[in-house]
């Protein structure tokens, strides 16, 4: 099992941040569509031997553009946006990218975004990446169980789930259960803390996260043969985001 990183983590350019990625270990990372797009940034990525495993494809998307959109333009330009991101993320070597849920979590809005979920699915497909939708508190999706379903639903054979351990300890669900309920549709998986209400990305074990529901959700993952990456995603607002990544790496690496 892969140990990756969120890179939007830490701040300072992307050549800078990739040599702090390389000085703490890691041997692989998580973008968004603005990071690695130079020359000398895909050269150092390379000369360190840093893998990208999967690109954030919501990040960037223009004010004006949504999945669920009830205008098609915006639908469309969303579709553009996340066209060009998949692009980008299959130049780059990933083999996953996630996108999150809209804030209208009404029948029509699902129906629409269920729609354009599916055609940017084959867009990803095209590239060989998985797409993920993330579970996320106060969105249109708010509980893996519910993206789970509303996955089911759709039935595209290129939709999965990113599980977002913080994510689950906000609406009450049980990490582990959640991954073997997934099964071969757990698609990517999201390592971060919290105080059990907010959406914090602390360090591990900082919150309410206990090293004994860290390794549960860990025997999960091997449970259902998991073999994708798995992923800090730790916030740039941390007093020290740089430290943080190194103790919740130490940590991940210190369960059997």
């Amino acid at each position: 099992m892969t140990l990756s990183c969120c890179i939007w983590a830490l701040s300072g350019s992307d050549e800078e941040i990739l040599t702090d990625m390389a000085d703490l270990g890691f041997t692989s990372i998580d973008i968004q569509p603005h990071m690695l797009t130079s020359g000398p940034a895909q050269a150092r990525q390379q000369a360190l031997g840093l893998a990208v495993s999967c690109l954030g494809a919501s990040f960037g998307m223009p004010s004006d553009a949504a999945l669920d959109s009830p205008a098609a333009a915006a639908r469309g330009q969303a579709l553009q946006h996340l066209a060009q991101a998949f692009s980008h993320a299959a130049a780059v070597g990933a083999t996953a990218t996630y996108i999150v849920p809209g804030d209208d979590a009404g029948q029509a809005a699902l129906a629409r975004y269920a729609q354009s979920l599916a055609a940017a699915a084959d867009l990803a497909a095209a590239h060989n990446l998985k797409l993920c939708v993330e579970h996320f508190p106060g969105r249109a999706l708010p509980t893996a169980a519910g993206t789970l379903d509303f996955l089911q639903q759709i039935g595209h054979p290129n939709l999965y789930l990113l599980f977002d351990i913080g994510h689950v300890q906000m609406s009450g669900e049980d990490p582990a259960e959640t991954i073997r309920q997934a099964g071969s549709r757990l698609g990517y998986v999201h390592l971060d803390d919290n105080d059990g209400t907010n959406d914090l990305h602390w360090s591990l074990l900082d919150g309410v996260l206990t090293r004994e529901s860290l390794q549960r959700t860990l025997q999960a993952l091997t449970e259902i043969d998991y073999s994708g990456a798995i992923s800090l995603e730790l916030s740039p607002k941390l007093p020290d985001p740089l430290e943080a990544l190194r103790r919740s790496r130490e940590i991940v690496l210190s369960l059997p």
